[in-house]
């Protein structure tokens, strides 16, 4: 569990809450399931619009990253490719293969079956960018859903805005409805910048840090992979691993 994600967003609404209560207000005024309608469902709906079902699925499910991000198994991994190395240049590149059924990563499945193959080095380290370019831009992508969330909940509060002013308009003779359209003006607005500024664009840029930290592993492995392919000393990979640190 990622503590400092769920204070940080407790923290930033307990400022605003705290902000109004120090002014005087009421914090029921903020309540108002109409703007929260217009602002959420509308953003969801041009976000969707954008991006496409499957996109818009896939970044809405990298959402549990940010409070649970996928466990750091780097010492772990580090181990392993000692391992992988040792038993490489003592018993050959086919010695490899007991590896394959233990890993449950499918990248470094990939990269242990094209050396037990007998893949040439450069190939393998060919194969396994285009791998890594291919996840790094659809991981990307479904991350994008975010900042555009982030993009259109501001416009869309204001337009939630808008409406509130029309039904205002539209009850000058009654002016005891002035007051509701008045509040989903204002509060739409409210929602729109709060939850671009608060929730949408910081989800957008850890998940960002999440992948690109993943990316790295991946180039880390990459280069690994090439460097058992070669035989390279133990202490060669070792130093490659530190240089991604």
């Amino acid at each position: 569990m990622d503590w400092a994600s769920l204070a940080g967003l407790l923290l930033g609404v307990a400022g605003i809450l705290s902000g109004q209560a120090l002014e005087g207000g009421h914090i029921d005024s903020l309540i108002q399931p109409a703007a929260f309608v217009i602002v959420v469902i509308g953003t969801m709906g041009a976000v969707l619009l954008q991006s496409g079902t499957a996109t818009f699925l896939r970044g809405a499910s990298m959402l549990r990253w940010i409070f649970v991000p996928p466990e750091d198994k780097s010492h772990d991994l580090s181990k392993e490719i000692s391992l992988w190395s040792a038993t490489a240049r003592r018993e050959g590149l086919l010695s490899l293969e007991r590896f394959v059924e233990s890993v449950q990563d499918g990248f470094t499945v990939k990269g242990l079956r094209l050396i037990v193959d007998g893949i040439d080095p450069y190939k393998i380290r060919e194969i396994l960018d285009v791998d890594i370019s291919t996840y790094e831009r659809r991981e990307r992508q479904a991350i994008k859903i975010w900042e555009a969330a982030g993009g259109y909940a501001p416009t869309i509060g204001i337009l939630g805005a808008v409406l509130g002013l029309i039904q205002v308009m539209e009850n000058l003779t009654d002016p005891s409805k002035l007051g509701g359209g008045i509040a989903v003006a204002f509060v739409a607005t409210i929602y729109g910048v709060g939850l671009a500024n608060l929730v949408f664009l910081p989800i957008s840029n850890k998940l960002k840090t999440i992948v690109a930290d993943e990316v790295r592993r991946r180039e880390m492995l990459a280069d690994v992979f090439c460097s058992v392919a070669n035989g390279d000393n133990a202490r060669v990979i070792e130093e490659r691993i530190l240089a991604y640190r």
